[in-house]
C-alpha cells in the first residue's frame, strides 16, 4: 500500500563547530572550510500527497512568500527530475511546518525544511532517488541542503558542498538566540572580513576533538568580528555566555552556541540566561533522524 501522507518528520538545526574563510573564488563565492553538527532541536515538517500536481506550503511564514521558500523550490526541482525519470504528470505535495528556527540565525533552518521535504517527497512519491542524487539536486540551491541529506556530523570545504563524514564529541550544547536575524549577505559583504585564513587538515580537526568530552578550542568563526561589530546583540550574547565555556557564534549569526559535557550542565547554565534572550539545550546528533528512510524502499507497506 502506498503512503499518503508523513507527520512530525523533523528537519534539526545544525551548528558550525567552527567555520573558517580560506580565500575567495573569482566568481565571487567564498572558499570555506567548517564542521557542521546537527543538534536534536528543530522544526517539525507535515507532508501530505496531492494528486493534482501542485507543491503547496500550508503554513504561512512570516517574511518568506510561499513561491521562494526553500521547501517549494526544492520540491519543484525534485517534481522535475521524477517527470525526467517516470514521465508527467508529477505528484504534488502539501507541507505544514511548526516552525521553532528563527530566520539569520544561523542554524540552517530554510536548509533543513528543505532537505527533509526532499527526503519525505522522496517516499511519498515513489521517486527512488539516491541519497547522492538527492544531493546533487539540492546544490543549487545552497550547500547546507546536501548537508542535512548527507544526514551525519560532516568536514566541509569547497563553497560548503565537499562533505566528508567526520565524528566530534557526544555533548550537549546551550544555544541562545540574540533576538536579531542576521543576513548572510551583509557578513560576506563586509570589508572586515577575514578571507585569508590557513586550510586545516579533517586529521587536525579529529586529534583535537578526541581529547575533549566537549567541543572547545579549535578554530573560530571568522564572520564572528563582523556580526559582533554590526549586531550588539550577538556580541552581547557571547560575552555573556563566555563566562561558562568557548561561546562563539553558528554559521553568520545570529545564535550563540557552548558545548557541555553533560545535560544538567546545560541545564544549570540554561536557568541563568537573562530573560531577554530565548534559549534552549540540544544534544548532539550523529546521523539525521530520517537517514532511514533514504535506506529502505521508498514503497511503504
Amino acid at each position: 500500500m502506498r503512503a499518503t501522507s508523513l507527520h512530525d518528520c523533523p528537519a534539526p538545526a545544525k551548528l558550525n563547530l567552527f567555520l573558517h574563510v580560506n580565500g575567495r573564488r573569482a566568481d565571487g563565492y567564498h572558499l570555506l572550510q567548517t564542521v557542521f553538527q546537527m543538534v536534536d532541536h528543530g522544526d517539525l515538517l507535515h507532508f501530505d500527497l496531492r494528486t493534482d500536481g501542485r507543491i503547496r506550503r500550508t503554513t504561512e511564514v512570516p517574511g518568506v512568500p510561499e513561491e521562494s521558500d526553500l521547501i517549494v523550490r526544492a520540491l519543484v526541482l525534485l517534481q522535475a527530475a521524477w517527470q525526467r525519470r517516470h514521465g508527467p504528470p508529477a505528484p504534488g505535495l502539501d507541507v505544514a511546518i511548526d516552525k521553532r528556527l528563527p530566520m539569520g540565525g544561523g542554524l540552517g533552518g530554510g536548509s533543513s525544511d528543505a532537505a527533509t521535504a526532499l527526503m519525505a517527497a522522496n517516499v511519498l512519491w515513489q521517486a527512488g532517488f539516491t541519497r547522492e542524487e538527492l544531493m546533487a539536486l539540492a546544490l543549487p540551491l545552497g550547500a547546507d541542503i546536501p548537508f542535512f541529506i548527507f544526514g551525519q556530523t560532516a568536514f566541509a570545504e569547497g563553497v560548503g558542498e565537499a562533505l566528508q563524514a567526520v565524528a566530534a564529541p557526544d555533548c550537549w550544547y546551550l544555544v541562545i538566540e540574540p533576538g536579531v536575524a542576521v543576513p548572510t549577505a551583509a557578513i560576506f559583504c563586509s570589508e572586515q572580513l577575514t578571507r585569508s585564513t590557513e586550510p586545516v587538515r579533517i586529521t587536525d580537526f579529529s586529534r583535537h576533538t578526541e581529547k575533549h568530552t566537549v567541543f572547545k578550542g579549535f578554530g573560530k568563526n571568522d564572520l564572528q568580528a563582523v556580526a559582533v561589530s554590526l549586531f550588539p546583540p550577538v556580541a552581547q550574547a557571547i560575552d555573556w555566555l563566555s563566562a561558562h565555556g568557548d561561546a562563539r557564534m553558528t554559521g553568520s549569526g545570529a545564535c550563540v552556541f557552548c558545548a557541555f559535557s553533560s545535560e544538567a550542565e546545560a541545564d544549570t547554565v540554561l536557568q541563568q540566561v537573562p530573560g531577554i534572550w530565548k534559549a534552549w539545550k540540544a544534544k548532539a546528533l550523529m546521523h539525521h533522524p530520517l537517514n532511514s528512510v533514504l535506506q529502505v524502499s521508498v514503497v511503504l507497506e
